[in-house]
């Protein structure tokens, strides 16, 4: 089956590609996916004015504090997507080795105390000058990097145990090994479902996902079950009301809030979960405050947004010219749809708490960046041809090797005229 779907992504792929040349032969980049990136960021922008201001007035030092870090953080964001943009995709399958070597690098330091700082029970951030970095977000980005440079150069050898199996799940082990030790659950399985998915299009048996599933269910109970504070997430997500007062305090104030919004909500600014009734609400719940705020409508707003990006984001994997441009459009897609997924499901009950945020739309600065900085390559991808960099190399080669023979003849022939003299 998953064979089938790489067949069909292949097919899709080289119809689009010749569909989407300018008359002057060259590709354009995707603007409506830039377009419905950018309304993704406006619009969690004003939600996040809206979910912080009443806390940012009495805690910190002005009313509009999240705001501005969070409108640097695009800023920044910005550079990095106009930087992907201009950068060829392909030179990350030439650098995925120093990527990923300085991924995992970076996942051994934050967990070091005195190096990795503490926030919320988890040693997940660094810290340098007040400016707080994740890098579980950039091993992410790394991670969809690795699996498209590998599925992508394994091709039809994906069905093989040894070779198109095992060398993922060392190293995307290794990577969830070390989030684990932060620890961040929430980063874990998303990482996880990310190499399945493309596992599974890339041509991979479907015995060995099976198997790996039930594995991972069975560590993943280990896990919940070993540790105190995840146990207590399953209690609340079982039976929030139960545990209002406790454990259960933030989800069921979040469903409170949603089922207290109607059609069009309380209007924007007149929400009362932000008056601290639903912790977190500008992070992780900021679906909730969109709910609550802007009802129904304001939800379907923001769905049509993501799933506009998620459109164009598939689009471009189809359209993609080569088999690494493909799969890593589909990775980077595939991450925001899990994630947003998972974000969603959270503030409606349907998930345990997670601490994931909603892609563009919660504060979150590193999140934002690496997301900004994942859509650049993604646009990048829309507007790329053919890849003539292994061509012209060879070609170089094959000219270096020419002028050295000939300059060779020219010694030969100098020599046999210095002997007959």
């Amino acid at each position: 089956m998953s064979s089938d779907l790489l067949s069909h992504l292949t097919r899709q792929k080289s119809r689009g590609a010749s569909g989407s040349l300018a008359a002057d032969g060259e590709r354009r980049w995707d603007i409506w996916l830039l377009f419905f990136v950018g309304a993704l960021v406006t619009y969690g922008l004003v939600m996040l004015y809206s979910a912080s201001a009443v806390m940012a007035s009495q805690r910190m030092a002005a009313h509009n504090v999240l705001l501005w870090s969070q409108t640097q953080k695009i800023v920044l964001g910005v550079g990095l997507l106009i930087f992907a943009l201009q950068f060829d995709y392909r030179w990350y399958k030439r650098l995925v080795y120093p990527i990923l070597l300085g991924t995992v690098l970076l996942l051994i330091l934050v967990t070091i105390p005195g190096i990795g700082v503490v926030q919320n029970g988890a040693r997940r951030w660094f810290s340098l000058g007040g400016l707080s970095f994740q890098p579980a977000e950039v091993a992410k980005l790394t991670a969809v990097i690795f699996m498209a440079y590998s599925v992508s150069k394994k091709a039809k050898r994906m069905g093989s145990f040894t070779i198109g199996f095992l060398p993922h799940l060392v190293i995307i082990g290794l990577m969830v090994g070390l989030l684990m030790l932060q620890p961040d659950f929430g980063s874990s399985v998303i990482l996880i479902s990310m190499m399945m998915l493309l596992l599974f299009v890339s041509g991979a048996r479907f015995s060995y996902l099976l198997v790996m599933t039930l594995c991972g269910a069975g560590l993943a109970y280990v896990a919940i079950s070993n540790s105190e504070y995840r146990m207590k997430r399953i209690l609340a997500f079982l039976d929030p009301w139960s545990h209002r007062q406790d454990i259960g305090y933030q989800i069921s104030e979040s469903l409170i809030a949603i089922g207290a919004s109607g059609l069009s909500g309380r209007g924007l600014g007149n929400g009362a979960g932000k008056l601290g009734y639903v912790p977190e609400l500008w992070n992780d719940f900021i679906g909730t405050i969109i709910a609550e705020e802007l009802g129904f409508v304001g939800v379907v707003v923001l769905l049509s947004l993501f799933i506009g990006m998620l459109w164009r984001g598939y689009r471009v994997a189809f359209n993609a010219v080569d088999a690494f441009g493909m799969y890593l459009a589909f990775g980077i897609t595939s991450l925001f749809a899990l994630q947003g997924m998972a974000n969603l499901f959270v503030v409606t009950g349907m998930l345990p708490t997670k601490g994931l945020t909603l892609p563009f739309v919660s504060f979150g600065g590193t999140s934002m960046i690496i997301s900004l900085f994942a859509i650049g390559i993604v646009l990048n991808i829309s507007r790329n041809d053919e890849d003539t960099w292994e061509e012209e190399r060879d070609h170089r080669a094959a000219r270096r090797e020419e002028k050295r023979w000939e300059r060779k003849r020219r010694n030969i022939l100098k020599r046999r005229d210095d002997l007959r003299s």
